[in-house]
């Protein structure tokens, strides 16, 4: 029964969730929990913030479940749902100052999300592992200075793994939109990358 599961896709699996079986139900939450905690990290910046999110989006696929069409796309549903959630939980924290960059930006680690970012990178020596802090720190500074439209589109792009076509659909507007706004945040990083010119070269 697990490998059936592990081997069906997200739409079949909501279905035979609707149909009662809850292994689907688990099979899902394991394939997009991590994805949808990192999502809401990067567009609340406070880990507990992402993990109530996370935690919402999972409950409300519960209650919606019925609504939930065969033909549509989980991926796309899923994201409109922790979109909306990290939205709304925006709104009520505009007014509260966001966690800095130092912040430890996951419960019980105690390593900044720029720490998670600069671990990505391959540290052949102190020179390099310090190169790689400074741009990782970049990076983040810069993801959080996009304008809004294009910080969300990004994250969806680059987080999400999402095609322009899923997020016209979650974001409500047309691809060409989409599009144009994802090259406009690239152009913004690459701007802000620019004393790190090879970095800089790898997002053309």
């Amino acid at each position: 029964m697990a490998d059936a599961a592990s081997e069906a896709t997200d739409e079949m699996l909501m279905v035979r969730y609707q149909r009662g079986e809850r292994l689907a139900f688990t099979e899902l939450v394991r394939r997009y929990e991590t994805p949808i905690f990192n999502f809401a990290l990067r567009h609340l910046r406070h880990s507990g913030s992402a993990e109530d999110v996370t935690q919402e989006v999972f409950l409300r696929v519960v209650q919606k479940a019925a609504s939930f069409k065969h033909e549509a796309r989980f991926s796309t549903w899923l994201y409109t749902i922790a979109r909306n959630l990290c939205v709304d939980q925006l709104r009520r924290q505009r007014h509260r100052r966001h966690p800095s960059l130092e912040q430890p930006a996951t419960g019980g680690e105690g390593r900044s999300l720029a720490d998670q970012v600069s671990d990505s990178h391959p540290r052949a020596n102190v020179e390099r592992a310090s190169m790689s802090t400074q741009v990782a720190d970049r990076i983040v500074q810069a993801v959080d200075a996009l304008p809004e439209p294009q910080r969300e589109v990004f994250l969806l792009r680059e987080v999400g793994n999402l095609s322009f076509r899923d997020i016209a659909d979650i974001t409500g507007v047309g691809e060409n939109t989409v599009k144009s706004r994802m090259r406009y945040a690239l152009e913004r990083l690459q701007e802000a990358l620019s004393d790190f010119e090879e970095y800089a070269r790898a997002l053309r």
